[in-house]
């Protein structure tokens, strides 16, 4: 299985590719976690956002395929628990799916790529910040692989 995870922004602080790169790295070859890094478009006092909303949209879009199983992380999407997401991951193993994760920008992600998306998840109710995303998602990946191997990381 092959996790794509589609992020706008590029050029994170140390501390986010630090800890990005661990959880990354624990994975096993046949559970494959990919970050593909979308240039976030600038933005400024004049800016008109909803045309740079798409454009990130597009190049997320570009970057995933379509028999990718598309995840799209909104605000108003579904929450799991660890044991929930762990299931899924497994079934998505199973399936044969790929997966592409799409994490937008400071505005959210384009109404495309919601579109596009099988499923909507939501990480939590609280807004948190996109790098941080990278983070949380890598480690319960890695969280969910563990549960599902009886690993006692998630213990």
């Amino acid at each position: 299985m092959q996790i794509k995870l589609i992020a706008v922004g590029q050029k994170m602080p140390s501390w986010v590719n630090e800890g990005y790169h661990e959880y990354a790295k624990r994975l096993p070859h046949e559970m494959k976690l990919n970050l593909i890094e979308i240039p976030a478009g600038k933005r400024g006092k004049n800016t008109d956002i909803e045309r740079i909303i798409q454009k990130e949209g597009e190049l997320s879009l570009a970057a995933s395929k379509p028999q990718d199983w598309a995840i799209a992380l909104d605000i108003k999407g579904k929450r799991f628990t660890t044991e929930t997401y762990a299931k899924r991951l497994q079934h998505h193993q199973k399936e044969g799916h790929n997966l592409a994760i799409f994490i937008g920008g400071p505005e959210g992600l384009a109404p495309a790529c919601l579109d596009r998306a099988n499923e909507n998840w939501s990480l939590s109710d609280f807004t948190l910040p996109h790098p941080l995303v990278r983070i949380i998602l890598a480690e319960q990946i890695y969280r969910a692989w563990s549960l599902g191997k009886g690993h006692p990381y998630h213990k």
